[in-house]
């Protein structure tokens, strides 16, 4: 945890990016059902849930990688593809990379947003001879910003054969599919190209840990050896395999994320505050010296938000409507220069009126 994080008893959790819709149709019924089970073997190395995500992808199973939990599959690709050399990365992005690049033995690179977004150019230009991986972060956490199709493939351009770019898409189901590359998509033409991503987000199984590879046979077989020490609990794999089968739910519900998420987003604009457009399930507000008295102001109102990237920004996540209409009013009252509440502030009836 982030040193700079009161600790609150705060009734409103929006600093954890969790998904606040209800488990997945089916859901709890597979998780029941195998927890009758769980003194048996059954299915140890996740065969049917790679298969079930090959399926579902229309992709070979030796392209599929299953791991517990997006972290696990990154910190394992890292440690098997870039120990003694490089990682270039994009910063602010998820705060776990640099460690995760240590744990790898490797050198992280770090290089500059540019309006909050990756900068290609650069992070291209920050290459050299000892780089193994460069790591993009697609919608990227915590600024929500996105990499289209013509930009990444313009990146590849630039690449040798012996980078791999590694996309890690754990929020890639809110975002807007006609502005994000599709990674999977690119995985299948390019065999430098590999994407993590994570049933935690999207599909609501975050205390679970199930997440994927998708990539070239060649790197999914330098992983396989690792796999026998990184295993999904067969109870999650039961539960992620009912949770890819609901996809059309799924997707309704992160709809309606999104679109709680661009309410909140205008009105944050409307006080004139710089918030970059999110396609991921959280805001970026850059608030300067302001970040830190901002985050003990919320949490004096019941609502947790926190720092980042040394204290670059303020993440928030979109959570209920009453979280995010509480939110939006201690933001008002903070930038009014009004006093933290002793509670819950009351939502005003100008916020309760788009309610209907």
């Amino acid at each position: 945890m982030n040193g700079d994080q009161p600790v609150t008893t705060a009734r409103h959790q929006l600093s954890l990016n969790e998904n606040f819709s209800a488990p997945l149709p089916g859901v709890q019924e597979a998780i029941v059902d195998g927890a009758s089970r769980v003194n048996l073997t059954l299915d140890a190395m996740s065969t049917g849930l790679t298969q079930a995500i090959a399926g579902h992808f229309e992709v070979d199973s030796a392209r599929v990688f299953v791991g517990p939990g997006s972290g696990a599959l990154l910190q394992q690709i890292l440690t098997a593809f870039a120990g003694g050399g490089e990682v270039v990365h994009a910063w602010p992005s998820f705060e776990m990379y640099p460690l995760l690049v240590r744990n790898a033995g490797a050198e992280a690179v770090p290089v500059g947003l540019r309006e909050h977004k990756h900068d290609l150019t650069a992070m291209a230009d920050a290459i050299t001879e000892r780089t193994k991986v460069v790591l993009l972060c697609n919608p990227n956490n915590p600024t929500g910003t996105v990499l289209d199709d013509a930009e990444m493939r313009a990146l590849l351009d630039r690449l040798s054969d012996d980078v791999l770019v590694l996309i890690d898409e754990a929020y890639a189901d809110f975002a807007d599919e006609s502005a994000i590359a599709n990674g999977i998509r690119l995985a299948a033409e390019d065999p430098r190209v590999c994407v993590v991503r994570t049933f935690s987000k999207s599909h609501g199984l975050l205390g679970l840990r199930v997440g994927y590879l998708v990539a070239n046979e060649a790197v999914i077989a330098k992983l396989v050896p690792g796999s026998y020490f990184f295993r999904v609990s067969t109870v999650a794999q039961d539960a992620a395999i009912v949770a890819l089968r609901a996809d059309e739910t799924m997707r309704e519900r992160c709809a309606e994320v999104a679109a709680e998420r661009d309410r909140v987003h205008a009105q944050l604009r409307s006080l004139g505050l710089e918030v970059p457009r999110s396609h991921g399930n959280f805001h970026w507000l850059p608030l300067g010296e302001a970040n830190k008295s901002f985050v003990r102001f919320c949490a004096a109102g019941g609502v947790e938000v926190r720092t980042l990237a040394d204290n670059a920004g303020v993440r928030v996540t979109v959570g209920t409507r009453e979280a995010n209409d509480i939110l939006l009013e201690l933001t008002r009252r903070f930038f009014s220069g009004g006093e933290p509440p002793s509670g819950d502030p009351q939502v005003p009836q100008s916020v309760t009126a788009e309610r209907s």
